[in-house]
């Protein structure tokens, strides 16, 4: 076995041990981030680095390995909060910070496992290698909710592929979960076969790529652990996560593109509690002056903000579920202004159980923005359709990059312009690739975007049915979606109450 192996090996057989005593995936990864973290600060103190990253002797790595028992527990539980009150990335890894390991001889040998490896010289890769796989085995445990911040590795992957962000441009998420979009990004401009970077272009990459925003301070604490493994930032450097809510207002950074994935669920809100103790609810209405249209639903509050921050020749690639490309009201003023001012020029149509979160029917928009001009800049949309009797499952049939190989030969990202459909009326009919002009979405009604033409085989032959598991849980899939619908109806009508 080879040393990384042996590693990677370690590591889950210790979160196995700790998950016997009631320790989530969750938990570990948070103790194994604070840990990592302290060795790394220990090895740059050392010389060749000679570094000082702002940890106090007596909170250092060689403090937490001196001591036992109780006296350990204790001393870690301290070291913890004192280094939360901390400037920079130091804070923010371990801001609100606990210890979830509760017998001390367990939280020891953890330690010495971290130990035993010299992290700052490991390659990033095999760093983050055990770490994004820790990442994805943590957004599993669908109790715990981490999926929500998890977009499958392999529809990012494809994302960047069509993108095909360039070396030196900045590259912004401003709901960045765990840093998915970042790393992918990453490796594809690290990619020899993509550039032959300069030093120049290596420290812009470093420090002065990446923008993000993660509100939920333990999902951004694994995202700048995830971007500081794969070799993004510094240790003793700021942080590029903020943590304020994105939507809130314009931070007046404009970026080059912005790839992401905001959270779903469909109003934004605060709890509250009223005047007689009880907890309450209300909605989240962002009056901004860049905004076309005010509303509480969520994504399209996202899909405005991201066109802020693009620049004028900015590009976009987002996420969306089904109610962006359809809803009325705030919806349709949102995708008319869209179709005005940016070049929307292609959707791509999910299946579901592709997400770790039930009941998502969502797709991917691409636009890249323009300067203001009185004729729509959207001449036509190019729809591509991986939904119809495409059948996924996240264990036994996930999605792969290579199921989406077709839908990114289709986008062609090098000439655009010379896209060919592959649906025919006469020769083609199950074509997946096909354009619609701007007139004909703009008459369509309310401006609708949910555009579908392939018949649902499973509707007319049995031969084409999946297998009874994928059956099922398509049917899960579905019910959880109308479940949601059926949820935002009532909420409204209680509003209209």
């Amino acid at each position: 076995m080879n040393a990384t192996a042996s590693i990677v090996s370690k590591v889950w057989s210790f979160c196995t041990v700790l998950k016997d005593d009631g320790v989530s995936y969750g938990d570990y990864l948070e103790q194994l981030t604070y840990l990592i973290f302290l060795k790394m600060a220990d090895e740059y103190s050392k010389p060749p680095y000679n570094r000082d990253v702002g940890i106090p002797k007596k909170y250092n790595w060689q403090s937490l390995k001196s001591k036992r028992g109780a006296e350990l527990e204790g001393h870690y539980i301290t070291l913890l909060q004192e280094l939360g009150t901390k400037k920079g990335m130091l804070g923010q890894i371990f801001t609100k910070s606990q210890n979830k390991i509760q017998d001390p001889a367990k939280l020891y040998r953890l330690i010495d496992m971290v130990n035993d490896t010299e992290w700052v010289t490991m390659g990033a890769d095999v760093k983050g290698d055990i770490y994004e796989g820790l990442l994805e085995k943590n957004a599993e445990d669908t109790k715990s909710g981490a999926g929500q911040y998890f977009t499958p590795r392999a529809l990012i992957r494809a994302m960047v592929e069509c993108m095909r962000p360039e070396a030196g441009k900045s590259i912004a998420d401003p709901a960045c979960g765990t840093g998915g979009f970042f790393l992918a990004a990453y490796d594809f401009i690290t990619n020899p076969e993509n550039y032959k970077l300069d030093k120049k272009q290596k420290a812009f990459l470093k420090h002065e790529t990446f923008s993000g925003n993660e509100i939920v301070a333990n999902t951004r604490r694994l995202c700048l652990m995830n971007m500081f493994l794969h070799n993004i930032g510094e240790i003793d450097g700021g942080t590029p996560i903020s943590s304020n809510d994105a939507l809130v207002a314009d931070a007046g950074n404009r970026f080059d593109y912005v790839l992401t994935n905001p959270p779903f669920g469909k109003k934004s809100s605060m709890s509250f509690t009223n005047e007689e103790g009880e907890q309450e609810k209300d909605d989240l209405t962002y009056n901004r002056q860049d905004f076309w249209a005010t509303t509480s639903n969520k994504q399209l509050n996202f899909v405005q903000h991201i066109r802020t921050m693009l620049k004028t020749t900015g590009r976009a690639a987002v996420v969306v579920p089904d109610n962006v490309l359809f809803e009325g009201g705030a919806g349709e003023t949102i995708r008319k202004k869209l179709l005005e001012n940016t070049d929307l020029h292609t959707i791509l149509r999910l299946p579901t159980g592709i997400f770790y979160a039930n009941g998502v029917k969502a797709n991917v928009i691409f636009f890249d923005n323009r300067e203001a001009s009185p004729n729509p800049w959207t001449k036509e949309v190019w729809y591509y359709d991986y939904r119809t009797n495409v059948h996924h499952t996240l264990k036994k049939k996930p999605m792969r990059f290579e199921n989406l190989q077709d839908f990114i030969a289709c986008f062609n990202s090098k000439n655009r312009h010379k896209r060919k459909e592959t649906w025919d009326a006469e020769k083609n009919p199950e074509g997946r690739w096909r354009k619609y002009t701007y007139e004909e979405i703009i008459a369509r009604d309310k401006t609708s975007l949910d555009i579908f033409w392939l018949k649902d085989k499973s509707l007319t032959d049995l031969d084409n049915l999946p297998e009874p598991d994928i059956l099922a849980q398509e049917i899960i899939e579905n019910l959880e979606a109308g479940l949601n619908s059926f949820r935002e109806i009532a909420g409204a009508l209680e509003e209209g109450e």
